[in-house]
C-alpha cells in the first residue's frame, strides 16, 4: 500500500490509527443517532484540516445546529433543499468544481435531505452523484446519516459508494465507533468496534464485552435490513391513521387539514396554482388513492396531475358524470425513479451539463445510448411486473408525466414521447416490453426538440424530472384489432371561426375513429373531423365532394396478434369490425346524397366517409363535451385542452374518457381597428381570407423570408430538407439582439413530414417566428391543415404566433409574388455560405416600399381575413 499523506487526518490520531489513516478521496459516512454524535468527530477535523492550511468548505442546509462556525476560517455556503433536487445538487456541484482538487469539506447531516424531499431514493441518488465527484477531486468528505431512518435501498446506495462507513453509538455514557466499511485498508481488529476513552480508541476484543453492546443496536439494526420504512411510507401511514381516526370520530379534523397540504406538495405539484386547484377539488383519501397506485416516490407530474383533476372537478361540480365518464385506473410512476434511472446508468452528467445554456445539445446522443440500453434495479423491475400482473393482457400506454409539463405556461406538447403497448405474450416479455417504452419515454427528455423547447422558454435551470402515467388504453377488441370508437382534442376556446355562427366561446372538438394519435398529429397525408360545439354540423367544407376528400382516410388501432400498433385504411377497419355500430360515424356517398371528386381521397362508391354526423346529431356527445368544456374552464378560471375517447355500450350509452386536461395557453381574440378601406393594389402584398388562426393583431413587419413556389416545386426531394434546414438558420439569427418581427411565407404545409407537401422543417426550427403563411401551390389537393388541437398547433399558441392560409387563385386572396422576387435578396448578405440558395429562398428586409413606408399586417380571426400592404 502507499504510504498515506501525514497531512490526511481525521484530527484524532487514534482514530487515524484504528482506520490507518485518510486516502485522497476518502468520503466518510458516520452513522449516527444524533448531530451530537456528529459534531464530536467534525470539529477536530476541521480543525486539523484549518492548521494544515487546507481549503475547508461546509455544506449548511439542515436544521440542526451548525458544526462549523463563520469565525474559524472555512467557507461556509448556506444552501436550501426545497429548491429541489436538480437545483440542490447542481449549486453543490458547482461549488466542488471551483474548489478544485484536495479540498476538505464537512456536509451538515444528510437525513435533513430525505426529510425536505420526502423521499429516500433520492438521498440514495444524491450521494451516489456527489460522492463521486469528491473521489475523483482526491477530496476528503465527512457526511452523517441518521441510524434505522432509512429505506434498506438508500442505505445500501450508500454504503456501496462510499470509501468509509462508521457507525457511532453510545453504550452507558461512552462514545463507541464500529468502522462497517474501509476501503483499501485493513487491520486484524479494524472492523471491530472502539470505544473512545481519553483520546484513544480501543478495541473490544473480549466476547463478554461485545455481546452486551452490541444487544442494544443488533436487534434494530437485522429489523432495518428487511422492514425499515422510508420517509414517504411513515408520511403517508401516517396520514392513513389520521384519515382512520377522523372517520372514527377519535382524531380532531384539524390534523387532517394539517398534513394535507404536506402530501400536494409531496406527490402532487409544487406550483401554487395548481396546488391552489389541487386544494378545492381532492381531499385526504383522493392522495391516499392516488399514492396506493404509485410505483416509487416523488411527483407525479403534470398530465397526471390535469388528468386526476379533471376527473375531481367534474365529479365534484355534478354527481351525474361519474356515470357518463369511463372509470379509469392508471399507475403513477414517480418522478424520482427518472433520477435514480439516470443516476445508476450514467447518465447524470449529461442531465447536469444540460443547465448549460452554451453547451446544452453537447452530449446527448451519448446520454440517449445510455437510456435505452441501461437496466433498472431489482426492487422497481419487481413492481413493475405487479402492474403488469393486475393489467393482464390489456393494452396500455406508457405516457411523460414531466413535472413542468401541461402546466400553466408550459404545456411540452409534443416534446416528450408517449408508447403503446398492445401487451400481448409472456408475462417476461410484456416487462420487457413495457421497460423499452418506459426508456423511450426517459430518452425523449435528451431529444433536441425537447431540450430546444426548454432553452427558448428559460427553463433549463429547472427541476424538470419525468414521472410517468400508465394508462388503460379505452376501446374493445374488434377481431384481432383494439381501438376506441371516437378519440379528439376538445378546446373551449375555438380560435378557428370559419362562419359567422360559430361562438369561440363553445368551444371546439377535433376528432377521429380509432386511436387518439390522429387528433394530437399532423398527418400530411390525411384529415380529421373538426366540430364547433354551438353549430356542430356546420363544415368548413363547402359540398359534400368537398366533405368525402378531406374526410379520415386512415385509423390508428393496435393489431393484437402482431402485437403492433398499425395504421389501416377505414374500409379494412370497418371489415375487420362487424360488431361495430359504423352507422354513428360514417356515411356512403351514395346513400348520402353526394358524390366524391375524381380521385384522391374519394375511392368509390363503396367507401365508408367519416362524417360522424348522427354521433353529432342524434346523441348526448355534443352537449356533454360542451358542459365538459364549460365546467373545466370555469374552475380553471383559464382555457382549457381535453383528450378524450368515446365508446358507445351495447346499451346505446355513450362512455367518455377524459384521459388528459391541460391549461390551453390560447388569447382569445378580440377587435382589432380595421384596415384602410381602399388598398392601391400596388401596395398589397397579401389577402387572405382564412383559415386564419391565432389572436387578432395588427403587427409592422420587419422582414419576409420567403420559400418561392415555383422555384422549391421543382426541387428533387431530397434537397428540400436543405432548405428547411437553412429556414432554421434564418430565423435563428441574432443581429446586435434585435428582436425581429418575421413573416414565413412557403409553399404547402409547414412541418410537414412529406417533403412533398411542403417545408420540411421542426417547430424549433421556425419558433422565433412572428407570422407563419402557407401558401396554398403545391398541386396534388394540397390544401391548409387546420390543425387545431395538434402538438403543432399548440406549438404557434404557445409562442403566440399567427397562422394564415393564402390561396394565390383564389377568391379574396391575393399574392403579389412580383414584389418578393424583384426586392433585394439579403440571403447572402446574412448567411454568405448559402447563397446558392438564393433562387429558392428569398430574405427581404423592410421598410422596403416606395418612400420607406412600412409593411403592415392586419389580421382579424374572428372575421377570417388579413391584410399585408404597406402605408
Amino acid at each position: 500500500m502507499n504510504a498515506v499523506p501525514r497531512s490526511l487526518s481525521t484530527g484524532l490520531p487514534g482514530l487515524d490509527g484504528v482506520i490507518q489513516g485518510l486516502l485522497p478521496g476518502d468520503n466518510i459516512v458516520w452513522q449516527v443517532d444524533s448531530v451530537d454524535d456528529y459534531a464530536p468527530f467534525a470539529a477536530p477535523f476541521c480543525e486539523d484540516a484549518l492548521r494544515q492550511g487546507k481549503r475547508l468548505v461546509y455544506f449548511r442546509f439542515a436544521r440542526h445546529p451548525e458544526l462549523v462556525g463563520a469565525s474559524g476560517g472555512a467557507e461556509i455556503h448556506r444552501l436550501r433543499p426545497e429548491v429541489g433536487f436538480e437545483t440542490f445538487t447542481a449549486q453543490i456541484h458547482k461549488v466542488i468544481e471551483e474548489a478544485g482538487r484536495g479540498a476538505f469539506y464537512v456536509f451538515d447531516c444528510l437525513s435533513d435531505l430525505a426529510a425536505d424531499w420526502y423521499s429516500d431514493l433520492m438521498l440514495g441518488n444524491f450521494f451516489m452523484v456527489t460522492c463521486p465527484y469528491l473521489y475523483e477531486l482526491e477530496t476528503i468528505t465527512y457526511f452523517a446519516l441518521f441510524r434505522d431512518c432509512h429505506s434498506f435501498e438508500a442505505v445500501s446506495a450508500i454504503r456501496d459508494t462510499t470509501q468509509l462507513l462508521i457507525d457511532v453509538f453510545r453504550h452507558d455514557g461512552s462514545l463507541y465507533v464500529h468502522p462497517l466499511k474501509v476501503h483499501q485498508r485493513y487491520s486484524p481488529t479494524m472492523y471491530l468496534p472502539h470505544v473512545w476513552d481519553a483520546g484513544e480508541f480501543r478495541p473490544l476484543t473480549e466476547s463478554a464485552v461485545l455481546s452486551e453492546v452490541l444487544a442494544q443496536i443488533t436487534e434494530q439494526r437485522v429489523d432495518a435490513v428487511s422492514r425499515t420504512l422510508d420517509i414517504w411510507d411513515r408520511k403517508f401511514l401516517q396520514a392513513r391513521e389520521i384519515l382512520e381516526g377522523v372517520k372514527n370520530g377519535l382524531r380532531p379534523k384539524e390534523e387532517a387539514e394539517g398534513i394535507f397540504p404536506r402530501l400536494l406538495r409531496m406527490m402532487v405539484s409544487r406550483d401554487e396554482r395548481v396546488i391552489g386547484l389541487a386544494a378545492r377539488y381532492f381531499d385526504l383519501s383522493d392522495l391516499l388513492a392516488i399514492r396506493k397506485r404509485m410505483i416509487g416516490t416523488g411527483l407525479i407530474g403534470g398530465k397526471s396531475v390535469g388528468m386526476l383533476l379533471s376527473r375531481a372537478i367534474l365529479a365534484r361540480t355534478d354527481g351525474r358524470w361519474r356515470g357518463r365518464m369511463e372509470t379509469h385506473d392508471s399507475f403513477y410512476i414517480g418522478s424520482d425513479v427518472f433520477y435514480t434511472y439516470l443516476v445508476r446508468n450514467g447518465g447524470w452528467q449529461a442531465r447536469r451539463d444540460q443547465r448549460n445554456t452554451d453547451s446544452f445539445l453537447e452530449g446527448t446522443e451519448e446520454a440517449r445510448r445510455k437510456i435505452l440500453s441501461g437496466s433498472f434495479p431489482s426492487f422497481l423491475r419487481d413492481q413493475f411486473l405487479a402492474m403488469l400482473e393486475y393489467f393482464g393482457q390489456s393494452p396500455i400506454i406508457v405516457r411523460s408525466s414531466s413535472l413542468l409539463e401541461d402546466s400553466f405556461g408550459n404545456a411540452f406538447t409534443g416534446k416528450y414521447e408517449s408508447v403503446f403497448c398492445p401487451n400481448q405474450g409472456s408475462p417476461g416479455e410484456r416487462l420487457e416490453a413495457f421497460l423499452s417504452a418506459v426508456r423511450t419515454v426517459y430518452a425523449s427528455t435528451m431529444s433536441e426538440e425537447a431540450l430546444l423547447y426548454r432553452a427558448h422558454r428559460g427553463l433549463l435551470d429547472r427541476d424538470e424530472q419525468m414521472a410517468l402515467l400508465v394508462q388503460r388504453v379505452s376501446g374493445a377488441v374488434h377481431g384481432h384489432l383494439f381501438y376506441p370508437q371516437v378519440a379528439g382534442v376538445g378546446l373551449s376556446y375555438n380560435p378557428f371561426v370559419w362562419s359567422e355562427y360559430i361562438e369561440p366561446q363553445a368551444g371546439m372538438l377535433r376528432i377521429v375513429f380509432g386511436l387518439g394519435t390522429r387528433a394530437v398529429e399532423r398527418y400530411d397525408d390525411d384529415y380529421t373531423r373538426l366540430v364547433a360545439l354551438n353549430a356542430p354540423l356546420r363544415r368548413p367544407e363547402s359540398d359534400f365532394g368537398e366533405v368525402v376528400e378531406y374526410a379520415q382516410r386512415r385509423v390508428d388501432a393496435l393489431d393484437l396478434s402482431a402485437n403492433r400498433f398499425v395504421s389501416l385504411n377505414v374500409d379494412d377497419v370497418v371489415r375487420a369490425s362487424p360488431d361495430l355500430p359504423i352507422d354513428m360515424f360514417a356515411a356512403r356517398p351514395e346513400t348520402a346524397g353526394g358524390r366524391g371528386r375524381t380521385g384522391g381521397a374519394a375511392a368509390g362508391p363503396s367507401r365508408c366517409v367519416l362524417t360522424f354526423d348522427r354521433l353529432l346529431s342524434a346523441t348526448s356527445f355534443v352537449p356533454d363535451l360542451r358542459e365538459m368544456l364549460s365546467v373545466l374552464r370555469d374552475a380553471y378560471d383559464y382555457p382549457v385542452d381535453v383528450e378524450f375517447t368515446a365508446n358507445f355500450l351495447e346499451d346505446g350509452s355513450c362512455r367518455i374518457n377524459l384521459v388528459q386536461c391541460r391549461p390551453l395557453q390560447v388569447k382569445e381574440g378580440g377587435r382589432i381597428l380595421p384596415p384602410p378601406r381602399a388598398i392601391p393594389k400596388k401596395d398589397l402584398v397579401i389577402e387572405s381570407r382564412g383559415p386564419i388562426i391565432g389572436q387578432s393583431s395588427h403587427a409592422v413587419i420587419d422582414r419576409l423570408i420567403c420559400v418561392v413556389p415555383s422555384a422549391y416545386g421543382q426541387m428533387p426531394i431530397g434537397e428540400r430538407h436543405s432548405v428547411a434546414r437553412l429556414i432554421g438558420k434564418l430565423t435563428r439569427l441574432e443581429e446586435k439582439g434585435k428582436r425581429r418581427t418575421v413573416l414565413l411565407l412557403g409553399p404547402g404545409r409547414w412541418g410537414t413530414k412529406m417533403p412533398s407537401l411542403g417545408v420540411p422543417v421542426s417547430f424549433a426550427e421556425i419558433a422565433t417566428v412572428s407570422v407563419l403563411c402557407e401558401i396554398v401551390a403545391m398541386g396534388n389537393n394540397v390544401i391548409p391543415n387546420v390543425s387545431l388541437g395538434t402538438h403543432f398547433f399548440n406549438d404557434l399558441v404557445e409562442t403566440n404566433m399567427l397562422y394564415l392560409a393564402v390561396y394565390p387563385k383564389g377568391k379574396g386572396s391575393y399574392l403579389n409574388e412580383a414584389f418578393l422576387l424583384k426586392s433585394e435578396n439579403r440571403l447572402a448578405d446574412l448567411l454568405p455560405e448559402e447563397a446558392g440558395w438564393s433562387g429558392v429562398v428569398r430574405v427581404v428586409d423592410l421598410p422596403a416600399g416606395p418612400g420607406g413606408r412600412k409593411l403592415h399586417l392586419n389580421a382579424d380571426s374572428l372575421k377570417q381575413r388579413a391584410v399585408c400592404y404597406f402605408a
